[in-house]
């Protein structure tokens, strides 16, 4: 059957797998940037050891990705738990009380503005075709075709933490001492600014906006941890 959508027509099938992959893959990736970009500015404040800079940017990695895949994954279960007991819940009062629901579903649609014979016809029709998927849609806005899968937010998570946590990890480590918080800022601001831009485009958000709390909420991050790491080392010194 053809689907009843246009070109370019944005609302497609899957939205919510592509929302949830998207969510958790961005989310990931700012972490993993910010994060151990933090943490081992941070340490370079304190220390010009490349051995303890590169433990804390590697463990920063590890944990980091670890934690993001098991936060991801035990909230998207939960969500999904709470979609299929709501899904169980309306089958079970359809098959209990399928005039009351019929009435319930005729109601939704009266008040969206139909007239209460076509709202009627509407709520019978969609009844006869497939009564689940109807209430679900209506009442719920859940799609039980396209529910939320907590391994692929955990998987998504985890490779975007690893693949952001990469570069402030390598832009600290490949240059000499001298310049390698000024090159590891510049690096994460970039690379906040491209992910900013890629995930304002892809949920079709303004860019401006995404950026700057990016780039502002990084840029903070990376320098107070900078001037804890600085003030410590001297301390110790």
């Amino acid at each position: 059957m053809r689907e009843p959508t246009h070109a370019g027509e944005t609302h497609l099938g899957g939205i919510g797998q592509r929302l949830n992959w998207l969510r958790a893959g961005v989310l990931g990736a700012n972490d993993g940037i910010v994060s151990v970009a933090a943490l081992v500015v941070g340490v370079a404040g304190a220390t010009t050891e490349i051995s303890a800079i590169l433990a804390a940017g590697v463990a920063g990695v590890v944990g980091g990705a670890i934690s993001m895949a098991l936060g991801e994954y035990v909230s998207v279960s939960s969500q999904r738990d709470t979609e299929r007991a709501l899904i169980a819940k309306e089958e079970r009062e359809l098959r209990e009380q399928p005039d009351e629901e019929l009435a319930e579903l005729a109601e939704f649609y009266r008040q969206r503005g139909l007239s209460e014979a076509t709202a009627r016809v509407v709520a019978e029709e969609l009844t006869a075709h497939d009564a689940l998927a109807a209430h679900l849609e209506v009442e719920l806005h859940i799609d039980r075709d396209d529910l939320v899968s907590p391994w692929q937010a955990a998987l998504s998570s985890a490779v975007a933490f690893t693949l952001g946590a990469l570069l402030p990890l390598l832009a600290i480590l490949l240059p000499p001492p001298g310049l390698r918080v000024p090159i590891t800022f510049v690096a994460v601001v970039v690379a906040l600014a491209v992910t900013g831009t890629v995930s304002a485009r892809l949920g079709d958000a303004p860019v401006g906006r995404a950026v700057m709390r990016l780039v502002v909420g990084g840029a903070l991050a990376l320098a107070v941890t900078w001037a804890i790491g600085t003030l410590l080392g001297t301390t110790v010194v």
